[in-house]
C-alpha cells in the first residue's frame, strides 16, 4: 500500500492518539510521530516535516488552549504543514488568528461532532491537500465575534462583488480571482475594498482579518452545509 500522507498527531490521551493513528494507517497514511504536549509536537514537526499535524486544543500543562497556540507557532515556522485542530469548544480569538495567518490547509473541528469516520478521513485528506474544513459552529462563533451582517448586508453587494467574495470563499488568491472573472487584479482589489464597508468591516481592522471575516460572513449567509469545504487553493 502506498503511503500518501505523513501525519503527526498531538493529544494528551494515549488512547485517542493510538485510535486516530490506527485509523489513518488503515487508510494508507503514515503517522510519523505522536506527541502529548506542545514541545513534543514542535520537535516532531521539526524532525519529520509532515504533510499534516492533527492537534488537540487542550494540551498540558494547563489543558486550555496550548494546542492552538502550538498550531499558530507551527504555521509561523512551517507554513507548508497543514493543520487540523480538534477541540471540545470554540476559542474564537485563537481560531480567528489561525485562519487569518493563512486559511490554506487549516481545519477546526469540534470533537463531539466528529461522528462519521469516512467524513473525518476525507477531511484529513482535504486539509492536507490545502483545503479548509470548519465546523459550522466554529463559523457561527467567528462570525458572531465579527458582527455578522446576515443576509441583508450581503444583499448590499453588487453582483460583481458577490462574484469576487464567492471566489474568495473558495480560497482563490486575487490573481486567481482575476483570471477566473477575466478582469484585472487591480479591479479585484478595488471590488474587495468596496465590499468591506458594505459588510460593516471598518478600515481599522487589519486587511487579512477583514478578508477572513468577509468570507465567514458569506459562508454563514449562503451555506447551511455540514461543514465549510474549500478546495485546494490559497487565499
Amino acid at each position: 500500500m502506498n503511503l500518501e500522507l505523513r501525519v503527526v498527531i498531538a493529544d494528551d490521551s494515549a488512547l485517542l492518539r493510538s485510535g486516530v493513528a490506527r485509523l489513518l494507517t488503515d487508510e494508507g497514511m503514515e503517522v510519523v510521530a505522536e506527541a502529548e504536549n506542545p514541545g513534543a509536537l514542535l520537535d516532531a514537526v521539526a524532525t519529520h516535516r509532515p504533510d499534516l499535524a492533527i492537534i488537540d486544543v487542550r494540551l498540558p500543562p494547563s489543558y486550555t488552549n496550548e494546542g492552538i497556540h502550538a498550531a499558530l507557532e507551527l504555521r509561523r515556522r512551517y507554513p507548508q504543514v497543514a493543520l487540523l485542530v480538534l477541540s471540545q469548544y470554540v476559542e474564537e480569538q485563537s481560531a480567528g488568528e489561525l485562519l487569518a495567518s493563512s486559511p490554506r490547509g487549516v481545519g477546526y473541528l469540534l470533537k463531539d461532532r466528529v461522528t462519521d469516520v469516512e467524513e473525518f478521513v476525507e477531511t484529513v485528506r482535504r486539509v492536507a491537500g490545502g483545503g479548509t474544513a470548519l465546523d459550522p459552529e466554529v463559523v457561527a462563533h467567528l462570525v458572531a465575534a465579527g458582527r455578522s451582517p446576515g443576509r441583508k448586508r450581503l444583499d448590499r453587494l453588487s453582483p460583481r462583488e458577490i462574484d469576487v467574495l464567492a471566489l474568495m470563499a473558495e480560497g482563490l488568491s486575487n490573481g486567481a480571482i482575476a483570471r477566473r472573472l477575466f478582469i484585472t487584479e487591480r479591479a479585484v482589489e478595488k471590488h474587495i475594498r468596496s465590499l468591506f464597508p458594505k459588510l460593516d468591516l471598518p478600515p481599522g481592522e487589519q486587511e487579512h482579518h477583514r478578508r477572513v471575516l468577509a468570507v465567514l460572513h458569506y459562508l454563514e449567509a449562503t451555506a447551511g452545509a455540514p461543514a465549510v469545504k474549500t478546495e485546494d487553493r490559497a487565499w
